[in-house]
């Protein structure tokens, strides 16, 4: 059994959770998140924790044991804290802007790139080459940062591209010349 799977989940003052027909609703300050939970996970709630339980002792049970743990931690991490990602931007003429619910990048290509923000996450401009993404859904967050990422990736040589700010790009030595 999975070690992360059996602690239990302390729920913050001002979260409300409800759990009717195999669905999982939690509300707080910054929002409300839903999950469908597998019939093969149990929660038992109670006043200010959530503990999870398996029904059977097959593989799969086991394998969604632990996930489905996580999952609702990030749901209750969501709607009390929220979440972040930074981007970066590295290149000449390399920018973003944002119009209305979209994200206008230019990243070295003949035309600017629109990328439409979904429902729920928030980008902010720190100075034109870094972007701020923010969101209660974890999933949602790291799926948008994701493919944002993937328009220009950076590359090794000059590391120009779109990274994520912690991201570590490893440089290549460009070609050398035979000395003959």
């Amino acid at each position: 059994m999975s070690r992360i799977g059996r602690k239990p989940i302390v729920v913050p003052n001002g979260v409300e959770i409800q759990f009717k027909g195999g669905t999982l609703t939690v509300r707080g300050p910054k929002g409300e998140l839903g999950l469908s939970i597998h019939p093969s996970v149990g929660l038992q709630i109670d006043d200010s924790r959530i503990s999870v339980s398996i029904s059977e002792e097959s593989k799969e049970a086991k394998s969604l044991f632990g996930l489905f743990r996580t999952l609702i931690s990030n749901m209750v991490v969501g709607v009390t804290e929220g979440f972040q990602r930074t981007l970066e931007i590295n290149g000449v003429g390399y920018r973003a802007e944002i119009s209305g619910d979209h994200l206008i990048l230019n990243l070295g290509y003949s035309n600017p790139i629109t990328y439409d923000i979904p429902q729920g996450i928030h980008v902010q401009l720190e100075q034109r080459n870094r972007i701020i993404l923010s969101g209660i859904d974890k999933e949602l967050l790291g799926e948008t940062a994701a493919k944002i990422r993937a328009l220009r990736p950076p590359e090794p040589y000059k590391g120009k591209g779109v990274k994520y700010l912690e991201e570590r790009i490893r440089r290549k030595a460009g070609k050398t010349g035979i000395k003959k």
